[in-house]
């Protein structure tokens, strides 16, 4: 036990190695096939032989720093050991609700079939109130909260987790909740770009008295693979489009029944299809800034979010609540499938 701070203990993987060749567009690729025992299951992870893609930190002083406390994970490079602990992770889901991610991590344990109970899946962020983390093999589910400035914090100490751990080829997914325009709700939408309020790839940092814009361009192989995973899921529709990003859950998303209004009925309703006309087909609050830092610091992400209503007929969320929760799950099932089929693991437990 290592003193000072609270302190997780996961089951430590065995870990094997087996090479492979496969065709890959029109040249033959040699990967390595990470075959990892995880509480006596069995999971296998296709790495490429080429060249390991690390995570990057653009911070000069990071370095330097005798300790580095990820204060608002209770993690530390000096109370833990990262590596041990994390080293393994392929897959990264984040997501705003800590009882949504709690289920999914819950979920992920039944698809992959782990051995090991499910009272054995504990919140690594227990000695904090701000985020949850859960570690189900090489799947880590975090939650982070409402809004730009809850992911953004939970992001760069997450980065810097992966980045101290010395994790690979790490793929990163939002999965969430949204308000649908000129879709039928229920409807999962896989982001291609995320825009601003303007309708623009960007993201507008403040730094100190400057605004920095960043880029907001994700992943499209990505997003195709998912795309494509959803096809053998006929329970829902799934769509590729842009999702706009917003500070605000009312007036910045044209909403009529927040406690200040300051627009018309038909200027609302204007905004709303000039989005839609734009290709935007879904609205929230995070994918902005979780494009523009997972760019930077060289993660393949992705936003798969559900919709839960269609702003171009309604302001307020009033389906029952077992119909929202049976909408919440779809991303879930969308990415399981992925992570499945990354792992090998689809002819076993389809």
């Amino acid at each position: 036990m290592i003193a000072g701070r609270h302190f997780t203990v996961l089951r430590k993987a065995s870990v094997q190695w087996k090479m492979e060749t496969h065709a890959q567009s029109q040249s033959k690729e040699r990967t390595m096939r990470m075959v990892t025992t995880y509480a006596g299951t069995t999971l296998s992870c296709p790495c490429s032989l080429r060249r390991k893609s690390f995570v990057h930190i653009k911070n000069p002083y990071l370095d330097s720093m005798d300790e580095d406390v990820l204060y608002h994970l209770d993690l530390g490079t000096k109370t833990h050991n990262l590596p041990e602990m994390f080293g393994d992770v392929k897959f990264v889901c984040v997501g705003g609700s800590p009882n949504r991610m709690k289920a999914f991590a819950l979920f992920m344990h039944k698809e992959l079939r782990l051995a090991d109970s499910e009272e054995d899946i504990k919140d690594i962020c227990a000695g904090t109130d701000r985020y949850c983390m859960y570690k189900i093999g090489p799947v880590l589910s975090i939650s982070h909260g409402m809004g730009i400035p809850s992911i953004s914090i939970m992001l760069h100490e997450l980065i810097k987790l992966l980045y101290h751990a010395r994790c690979s080829d790490v793929t990163i997914i939002r999965i969430g909740t949204s308000g649908g325009i000129g879709i039928a709700p229920g409807s999962v939408v896989i982001t291609d770009e995320a825009v601003d309020s303007f309708f623009k790839p960007r993201f507008e940092q403040v730094i100190l008295d400057n605004i920095v814009t960043r880029s907001t361009e994700l992943d499209k192989e990505l997003a195709e693979e998912l795309f494509n995973c959803s096809k053998e899921i006929s329970t829902f529709p799934t769509l590729i489009g842009h999702t706009m990003c917003t500070y605000d859950f009312y007036e910045g998303q044209g909403r009529l029944d927040g406690a200040l209004c300051s627009f018309s009925r038909e200027k609302g309703l204007d905004y709303l299809k000039r989005a839609y006309n734009a290709g935007i087909r879904n609205i929230e609050m995070e994918s902005t800034v979780f494009a523009a830092m997972c760019r930077l610091c060289g993660l393949k992400a992705a936003v798969v979010c559900v919709t839960l209503l269609n702003r171009l007929e309604c302001d307020q969320i009033n389906s029952p609540h077992d119909v929202l929760v049976e909408y919440q799950k779809r991303p879930q099932l969308l990415i399981s499938k992925f992570i499945k089929q990354r792992l090998g693991l689809l002819d076993q437990t389809s």
